[in-house]
């Protein structure tokens, strides 16, 4: 009874917290509602016995969010000013989140404990989930794996480059021009005369 209490409470959770995401015009209460999501999400794979998936939608997800919302005030050009003033109209917002957050891990927490979660084994039993998850991914699956792991990296660079603003003022490295250098072009001999200074 426990866990379709839980079911429903944390599917409810997500479905509302998806569709604050894209309807708030505010782009720092879609961060907390998405952020909401995620944790309403992994309490769902807790439920059905994926631990594993859980904390890596946690760790994973949650902790890109800052990495995500960081790109957004980039590309949109958010006032880092204005942000800072309007700090207190945010705790309301994110005390609200926060408040629901420890709810769902409290409901989650006791539901796992009580026993009636689900236990997924996908090889020998006797094991956990992780190991099992670990011994098909870096086994049968290791060059996937790679391969994702390229794509992700390909993906940051994009980003970079996309976010990336030439600034009037900014001084620029040139390594190459750093490396080609020489005595004679890094070095130049001044005979200074007194009390005239440099030009």
């Amino acid at each position: 009874m426990l866990t379709v209490i839980s079911f429903y409470l944390l599917a409810f959770t997500s479905i509302a917290s998806a569709f604050m995401v894209v309807s708030s015009k505010n782009p720092v209460h879609s961060v907390m509602y998405l952020i909401l999501t995620f944790f309403s999400a992994a309490g769902l794979f807790i439920l059905m016995g994926a631990e594993f998936l859980a904390l890596l939608i946690i760790m994973v997800y949650v902790g890109a969010v800052a990495v995500l919302f960081l790109f957004v005030v980039m590309m949109l050009d958010v006032d880092f000013a204005e942000l800072k003033q309007g700090f207190l109209s945010y705790l309301p917002v994110g005390a609200l989140v926060a408040i629901i957050l420890l709810l769902e891990m409290l409901m989650v927490g006791a539901t796992y404990f009580a026993g009636e979660t689900k236990t997924v084994v996908v090889r020998d039993a006797g094991i956990t989930n992780l190991e099992a998850f670990g011994q098909v991914l870096y086994t049968d699956y290791a060059g996937v794996f790679e391969a994702a792991g390229f794509v992700l990296l390909v993906a940051m660079i994009g980003a970079i480059v996309l976010t990336l603003r030439k600034r009037d003022g900014v001084r620029k490295q040139i390594p190459s021009e750093q490396i080609a250098r020489s005595k004679e072009t890094g070095l130049k001999m001044v005979d200074i005369e007194p009390g005239i200074g440099i030009e």
